[in-house]
């Protein structure tokens, strides 16, 4: 059979418990169809920075062969995810006075470099600016000021930073898998792109991605992003309360949780029971599953009071209309929409990827809302003419790939 040429797009969520990588088909309406996902256990990473450089390259490498045995193509270039502690935002303006009358692209570049030319504290670099509005000659709220006529333009941004070593060796990592990157995008802005529509980032809305080691929060008023925030509490701590408390190894105490835990107590029956196995040549040991989930509940609670704090400090506060949205794998335990209610007193729903293409059903988890919204960036890049993206496969054995991965992993 004859080739067809494909245009492929990449998103690589590197995480701390998980990287998942997932490739895609831009189609000729613009649209993407997702055709390979891949999944491996992250190693060499805590809370978002790498610790062991070959660790981290071969659980990406173990990712990204599978997303690519299931798509039938070789990824060449990825939009890659970056959280972390060491993260840093804040909002910039800049000014430039317009040599001609009318507003060019040129334009918008050098106002944005003034927005970017501020001194940062050293160890800290530039990973991104995202443009909030523009002001022309003072008339504010511009969002596309191509080809008006004005004598003074001003940009108003969110800057984000990161440590140098943590954004070299995610860089680093990438390149020893054969891979460029594309673009560095903070993981809860990518959230946002996945999970928010366009009316709640209008009337103000708050994305909270609970991820494996640190909880990122993105803001949005307006339709643009205010605010970024990086907790460093997550699902991992919860996992380890729970190895520490009924004294099983981190592993079991991460299957316990995520089969048998709840984040309410008044969920679950005194009577029920959950067996954890002991460390070493210990007999495993019975205790009751309300006591799980009071295990759960507390360090959530803690969690959701501390992104409560963040997003009161980050003076948006009031302006957030459409309530609270909260993704990431940790949101797929029972409980957890009631138990952030109680504590944020707002409106809380679940952050799904907004996708209705192939395998959706398997995409459409709080589990993949980074990786979807990675996969949207790297599609805008490819729409500006930034990313080499031509790919071939046959037909044939891209569909008896989706097979064998669809039946190996239900």
């Amino acid at each position: 059979m004859a080739k067809e040429e494909k245009k492929i797009i990449v998103g690589l969520d590197i995480g701390t418990s998980k990287i998942v990588a997932i490739i895609a088909e831009v189609q000729p309406d613009g649209q993407h169809q997702i055709i390979g996902i891949g999944q491996s256990e992250s190693k060499g990473l805590k809370k978002g920075v790498v610790v062991n450089l070959d660790q981290t390259v071969n659980s990406i490498e173990a990712a990204l062969s599978e997303a690519e045995t299931m798509a039938g193509v070789k990824a060449e270039v990825v939009c890659v995810g970056i959280a972390g502690g060491h993260i840093r935002s804040f909002n910039s303006p800049g000014m430039v006075t317009l040599k001609n009358k009318e507003i060019t692209q040129w334009d918008l570049d050098r106002v944005l470099e003034m927005a970017k030319s501020i001194n940062l504290p050293e160890g800290q670099q530039f990973i991104h600016a995202v443009t909030q509005e523009y002001v022309v000659d003072g008339q504010e709220g511009v969002h596309e000021p191509v080809g008006m006529s004005g004598m003074r333009l001003e940009v108003r941004a969110h800057i984000v930073t990161g440590a140098v070593s943590a954004v070299d060796n995610i860089v680093k990592c990438i390149r020893r898998c054969h891979l460029d990157v594309a673009d560095l995008m903070l993981q809860p802005i990518a959230s946002a792109e996945a999970v928010l529509s366009q009316d709640e980032k209008n009337m103000g809305a708050v994305v909270i991605d609970i991820g494996g080691g640190t909880t990122d929060i993105a803001i949005f008023t307006d339709g643009v992003v205010r605010h970024t925030e990086v907790i460093p509490i997550a699902g991992d701590q919860v996992t380890n309360d729970i190895a520490m408390i009924f004294r099983t190894p981190v592993a079991d105490a991460e299957e316990i949780k995520m089969r048998y835990g709840v984040a309410l107590q008044s969920l679950v029956s005194p009577e029920e029971q959950v067996e954890a196995p002991g460390i070493g040549d210990r007999p495993p040991s019975r205790y009751s599953r309300q006591m799980l989930a009071a295990i759960i509940e507390a360090r959530m609670e803690e969690l959701f009071g501390q992104a409560k704090k963040a997003v009161e400090d980050s003076g948006y506060s009031r302006q957030i209309a459409s309530g609270i949205v909260l993704t990431g794998g940790t949101m797929l335990l029972p409980g957890m929409l009631q138990l952030a209610e109680k504590v944020f007193d707002r409106p809380v729903r679940l952050g799904l990827p907004q996708y209705t293409g192939h395998l959706a059903e398997v995409v459409k988890s709080p589990r993949y809302s980074t990786v979807h919204g990675l996969l949207i960036e790297a599609k805008r890049q490819h729409e500006k003419g930034l990313v080499p993206v031509t790919q071939q496969t046959t037909t044939n054995a891209f569909i008896g790939k989706v097979k064998s991965w669809f039946w190996g992993n239900i």
